[in-house]
């Protein structure tokens, strides 16, 4: 390439870069831009939209520019120390409008009735207002359409970054490698690689924004889905996978057996399910099911599969009273069949715990339930062949490779009650299959929701005692432990105080909070399911696991702090029973997405929908919670909005990573270059 660039290249460092001395390099480093390559791929977070719009169309709360004619002499308004409000009349097209100004009063001197300015700022469409962000006096002339804004750091300002990106895109395209195959160019229409990023940070208008990012949405998902489809192909080829040729007819006895029918979802599960055992490759498999889906029948029979192929099974569950009814149940539906089944849990000690360990040891207990006693060092199977997670996000991951490797690469079964939408799925678990009960067992009451306002209090603790005085119990669900200076909302310790002065002689009211000690939170806990509380009063810590069929009715206080799928899974804690039951959200929601959450709770009892509004409504990285959702963060792509991309991507990512060209193609180098830098491959090849 000519010209002053011609020995440079996107591996030099940004210090070649007219303008970048040692500060501006220093803060470029923070920014983790080292290489001219760094710095083109950092990419705007948003475009300033200077394309003049028509107010007509333009919907309330965005951003837009404006040609007007003054109409009115501005007015200044002095607001305290060094704040001020411009308010000036003009008409744009058929529109006369109020444009705001704040802290600026010297445009006072610059505005005159009559003359045409160009306004950008935020339009409030109801009052009819422009508040002010940038002005020029005339009409607009020149200037780009749209302007990129990036995240930046330190004394970096806008204008001298994009400086930088000019010269760094001029010295770039002497060396761009493009990582996107042509054949996916081609196939959907993708810019390459020195068009899209020419576009993405310096747009000739709209149209080559969206090619730009259309390009790099599918990139950047290929690239991800690639790491999670060789890290799936490893997981399923690792040396020495289980196979467990169970007895297809004792299966059918056991189901047969039951004291209800599977629903269809819960056959097309179980056959996905016992597919996969019967490979030679280890299951990796995510069951999910809606609270009271039948998920605990399904892995019932999944242990029963590895039971008569001789081998064992473990269920672990993240309590003890969880463990217990898991244990309870299987024992009652195992009750006619020669199976030996054990629980382990903190509580199990001394000679009982040692008489488990060494049947356990000696392959004469068949499944062992527990908690994470299970993964202790001296707890040792004879032939562990699957392994079942329950309510697996509540188990770190190093907890859940423990047990699995308690057996010689078993079969891995994790599953959970949170509805996960399909493209968090994708994302979050993309290792794995996923298998989904998506129905709900035959004759189950739909439990009937209420959102009322907080001065409905007493009529609903009336409402409440009438379920109690039937022989009913009740849930009552808040957000906060103890009182808060910060945050106004009721907490535990109050609630439960009033209801056991409103219920006493009465009715026991209960208090559970994580602060309690673990043994405590058992006893309450127990003293609940057995029907000696009547009221639980609690935070969120009975969200997962516990069944209470006699629990009949859930008050949620202060439900808008809750995310939908955490209402959800509060509101599945009823309706476990034969009779109908109740959950009333009682809140005063300030803002429009809180008031759409209350509104969606009342309008189905469907986990899946409720799952994909809460992605729409808080997105994917408060769905799970920040701190360890397995969501990647993403520099373009949207797993809401690009979920269409996202399911391509993961089609297209399993085809190249089955196929032999991938390894070996001299076209597929850079993407494979790309696995390595993420350490899918762990070493090389995978095949």
């Amino acid at each position: 390439m000519a010209g002053p660039w011609s020995a440079v290249g996107s591996k030099d460092s940004v210090a070649v870069l007219k303008g970048v001395g040692r500060q501006a390099a220093e803060t470029l480093q923070e920014m983790k831009i080292e290489t001219i390559h760094d710095l083109i791929m950092t990419f705007p977070y948003r475009h300033e939209d200077f394309q003049l719009k028509d107010l007509a169309d333009t919907p309330h709360n965005e951003r837009v520019t404006v040609e007007g004619r003054v109409e009115s002499e501005p007015s200044v308004l002095f607001l305290g120390k060094n704040k001020s409000r411009t308010t000036v009349q003009v008409m744009v097209g058929r529109h006369l409008i109020k444009a705001i100004f704040f802290n600026q009063p010297y445009v006072k001197a610059k505005l005159h009735i009559g003359e045409i300015v160009t306004l950008a700022g935020k339009w409030d469409r109801g009052r009819q207002i422009i508040t002010v962000q940038s002005h020029t006096i005339g009409p607009r002339t020149g200037g780009a359409d749209f302007e990129p804004v990036y995240s930046l750091k330190g004394s970096i300002h806008q204008k001298t970054f994009r400086k930088l990106m000019r010269q760094a895109l001029d010295i770039a395209k002497s060396d761009l490698e493009d990582c996107l195959p042509e054949r996916f160019r081609t196939a959907y229409h993708l810019a390459s690689i020195e068009d899209a990023l020419e576009w993405v940070h310096f747009p000739v208008d709209g149209e080559a924004l969206k090619q730009a990012r259309r390009r790099f949405v599918y990139e950047e998902l290929l690239i991800f889905q690639l790491k999670m489809q060789a890290l799936r192909k490893k997981n399923r080829e690792e040396e020495g996978g289980s196979f467990i040729d169970y007895d297809l007819n004792e299966l059918k006895k056991f189901i047969q057996s039951l004291p209800y029918g599977l629903t269809g979802a819960q056959k097309r599960v179980v056959n996905e399910i016992s597919k996969d055992m019967k490979e030679p490759f280890r299951m990796n498999r995510l069951l999910q099911g809606d609270v009271g889906s039948g998920k605990t029948v399904v892995a019932a029979i999944a242990l029963y599969a590895a039971v008569t192929a001789g081998q064992q099974g473990a269920l672990m569950a993240p309590t003890e009273i969880l463990a217990e009814q898991h244990a309870n149940t299987l024992a009652e539906w195992f009750a006619d069949f020669p199976v030996k089944i054990a629980l382990l849990t903190g509580s199990v000690k001394g000679k009982r715990r040692q008489l488990i360990l060494d049947q356990l040891a000696a392959g004469e207990i068949d499944m062992l339930i527990g908690t994470h006693a299970l993964i202790q060092p001296d707890v040792a199977f004879k032939k562990l062949g699957l392994v079942i997670t329950d309510e697996q996000h509540r188990f770190g991951v190093d907890q859940r490779r423990v047990l699995k490797d308690k057996g010689y690469n078993p079969d891995v079964l994790f599953m959970t009650a949170t509805p996960i939408p399909r493209t968090l799925a994708i994302s979050a678990f993309g290792e794995m299959d996923v298998s989904v009960i998506d129905e709900m067992p035959v004759g189950r009451k739909e439990i009937e929701t209420f959102w009322m306002k907080k001065d409905m209090f007493g009529k609903i603790v009336g409402r409440m005692e009438k379920e109690l005085a039937a022989g009913r119990q009740a849930y009552v669900i808040c957000p906060l432990i103890e009182e808060s200076d910060k945050l106004d909302y009721q907490n535990a310790v109050d609630l439960f105080q009033q209801l056991s002065s409103h219920f006493y002689g009465k009715f026991t009211v209960g208090l559970m909070h994580g602060r309690l000690h673990s043994d405590e939170k058992e006893q309450t806990m127990r003293s609940f399911s057995e029907g000696e509380v009547a009221v639980l009063v609690s935070t969120t810590v009975v969200e997962v696991g516990v069944n209470v069929p006699n629990a009949t009715f859930m008050l949620i206080y202060d439900a808008e702090r809750f995310g939908l799928s955490q209402l959800h899974q509060l509101r599945g804690r009823v309706g476990r029973g034969s009779d109908q039951s109740y959950c009333v959200l009682l809140a005063d929601p300030k803002t429009e997405v809180g008031k759409e959450r209350m509104s969606s709770m009342t309008e189905t009892n469907d986990g899946f929908v409720l799952a994909e509004k809460d992605l729409q409504l808080r997105g994917p990285g408060d769905f799970f919670g920040r701190k360890q959702s397995g969501i990647p963060e993403f520099k373009m792509a949207d797993l809401v909005h690009d979920y269409r991309a996202l399911e391509t991507a993961r089609k297209d990512a399993e085809s190249l990573v089955s196929s032999e060209e991938f390894w070996t193609s001299d076209e597929m180098a850079c993407l494979r270059s790309q696995l390595e830098k993420s350490g899918a491959l762990a070493g090389g090849r995978l095949d």
